[in-house]
């Protein structure tokens, strides 16, 4: 595939076409995790190791499959990889691992990463199904990170763990509660669709 086609891959994962922010994909991990910067950066890493290596090997296999099994095909190399970043995750981020609970089993059935998949994966070369789990995941991760840390900042006063609100500031409980994820959320998309209106994207 041709630069241009990278490059514009790598654009519409990370920013035009964002899983969370303009495809409202993923809903389930978005809302449930992103109480913190630090579980948004680990769910979203998590969901990127899967997206990678899944699109590498269905677009390596996509020859082979028959189309009436491709997708069930495609959800136990997905369940694969998930396997193995669990596995790892409970070895060597273990609090976090704790932390993100069934979050982490539940991404084979994230429709992000089965849909890259499907609409990607199935039909590129292997490089260009790489950059676009990578650059999706990124993508994601990215989203998540944003919305932990609007949350972690009005809801703790904290960001990252450090004190960021100032000694007179009074956290609100809303903001790591699930309504407080949907409001974060809601004006997040906002600004994003303002900044793209603004880019005349």
């Amino acid at each position: 595939m041709s630069e241009t086609t990278a490059k514009q891959t790598i654009i519409d994962a990370l920013w035009v076409n964002n899983n969370v922010f303009v495809q409202m994909l993923g809903m389930c991990p978005t809302l449930a995790v992103t109480t913190s910067v630090e579980n948004g950066m680990g769910m979203g890493l998590a969901t990127t190791f899967v997206l990678l290596g899944s699109n590498v090997v269905v677009s390596m296999i996509r020859r082979v499959i028959p189309l009436e099994v491709r997708i069930p095909a495609y959800i136990v190399v997905i369940a694969g990889f998930v396997t193995l970043i669990d596995l790892i995750m409970n070895a060597y981020f273990h609090a976090l691992y704790q932390v993100l609970g069934i979050y982490i089993p539940l991404i084979v059935a994230n429709c992000v990463v089965l849909g890259r998949a499907e609409a990607f994966a199935n039909k590129n070369s292997i490089f260009l199904s790489a950059v676009d789990g990578l650059f999706t995941g990124l993508g994601f991760t990215i989203a998540l990170m944003i919305l932990g840390g609007v949350r972690e900042m009005f809801g703790t006063g904290t960001l990252m763990s450090l004190p960021v609100m100032g000694s007179g500031f009074h956290p609100s409980l809303f903001f790591i509660l699930p309504p407080g994820a949907f409001l974060a959320l809601g004006l997040i998309i906002v600004g994003v669709r303002w900044v793209n209106q603004k880019m005349g994207i």
